[in-house]
């Protein structure tokens, strides 16, 4: 097991894990406070951070508000610390287990996440379905198949007519693959990324399995969706993925997706109001940089802009008369990033090591920073759905 370096803060300060507007934002949060053995909700004012358990005993409650953003900026709250101190204790080895850390911002929602939604990501989906997960043969596949293909399915609007035609081409072709089906049919690409409260938030390692030889980051914005389908509010996400294991056989998604430690979501949640909504949520842009501890760097952009379906319509195809979440649910829309610089040998591409550090940001909804473990080193989810009922009903919340 490698061990963080205790002298470094790695995970950023405070003010890169706030919005750029962070006075002008509505947000909210999770935190494991001792004193109480188990997770409150809290909301970020001024840098300072207020336990609202008092007021909703969980993060959900406040989504499921007809108003969230409007009932959140008038909670008072109980005063717990300045953000940049709950960070430091998230973050920073030989954490005291006696004061508050940062948690995931969500809780009772439902982790699901859609594939396949910007054309860059789709090619590279066809490429490891090709490849079965051998890195060489993936570099020749890429080259034969964008010169088949082309790179500009992000203009065709799927399941349009003209998406149709496409399809009749490419079986005539012999490159139709289920993940163009996904990328420009009908129906979109949307699975469950992990359990209910298996998320992991900023400051902390994300995991890919010890075995994988094969994998990367994906950052991503992630949509908090009420009961009702109503979309409350925003937060960016890390949605690890094995390609190696996804590009062996789509039937072991499950393997490649869900592993421990391998969601990330945070810092907060950002609320919908007046400043912020859904149409900005279209035009945003999340950038991505990773830092190896061998002086390797990547970078990487995911214009929200790009994208091939809107994030209204994935929410229409994750709830409504045909599937319900009474709890809600967390919807990470997908990423444009498909990282093909190559880290060792060329043509192999780019997988992970240990202690890599992974950030995401976008101006309005901050800084996700996590560092890179095996799955099996990460700290096991070990407090589930019925901890939470047995924590909340002892502190009289229930």
């Amino acid at each position: 097991m490698t061990l963080l370096p205790p002298e470094a803060d790695w995970f950023g300060s405070a003010a890169e894990a706030l919005p750029d507007d962070a006075e002008q934002s509505i947000l909210v949060g999770r935190i494991w406070d001792p004193a109480v053995g188990g997770p409150s909700p809290v909301v970020v004012r001024d840098g300072d951070v207020f336990d609202v358990s008092a007021e909703f005993a969980t993060v959900r409650d406040i989504c499921e508000l007809p108003e969230p953003a409007a009932v959140v900026a008038g909670l008072r709250g109980r005063p717990v610390g300045g953000l940049a101190e709950l960070l430091a204790n998230t973050g920073r080895a030989g954490r005291d287990r006696d004061r508050p850390w940062l948690l995931a911002p969500v809780d009772l929602q439902a982790l699901k996440a859609a594939g396949v939604t910007f054309a860059v990501s789709l090619v590279e989906r066809v490429i490891e379905e090709r490849a079965r997960g051998d890195l060489a043969l993936a570099a020749e596949i890429r080259q034969r198949l964008l010169a088949e293909v082309g790179a500009d399915l992000q203009d065709l609007t799927p399941g349009s007519v003209e998406a149709s035609r496409l399809k009749e081409l490419l079986v005539a072709e012999g490159v139709w693959s289920q993940y163009l089906e996904v990328g420009i049919g009908p129906d979109a690409e949307i699975f469950t990324k992990g359990q209910i409260l298996s998320a992991v938030g900023t400051a902390v390692p994300v995991g890919v399995l010890a075995a994988s030889t094969w994998n990367n980051p994906e950052p991503e914005v992630a949509l908090l969706v009420a009961s009702s389908g109503r979309i409350v509010g925003a937060t960016l996400g890390n949605d690890v993925n094995l390609r190696d294991v996804e590009g062996r056989s789509a039937l072991l998604l499950p393997k490649a997706k869900d592993n421990n430690a391998s969601c990330a979501l945070g810092p907060l949640v950002r609320l919908f109001d007046d400043r912020f909504d859904l149409d900005r949520v279209r035009g945003l842009e999340l950038v991505l940089e990773i830092e190896g501890t061998d002086g390797f760097r990547l970078d990487g952009i995911s214009d929200m802009s790009r994208m091939s379906r809107d994030p209204e319509e994935l929410v229409r195809q994750l709830l409504g008369p045909h599937h319900h979440y009474p709890d809600g649910a967390v919807l990470m829309l997908g990423t444009m990033f498909a990282p093909i610089q190559d880290r060792d040998r060329p043509g192999e591409g780019f997988t992970h090591r240990v202690d890599d550090v992974v950030r995401i940001s976008s101006p309005p909804l901050g800084t996700l920073v996590n560092r890179v473990r095996h799955s099996e080193d990460c700290d096991p989810w070990d407090f589930g759905v019925r901890d939470l009922m047995g924590n909340l009903a002892r502190r009289g919340l229930l």
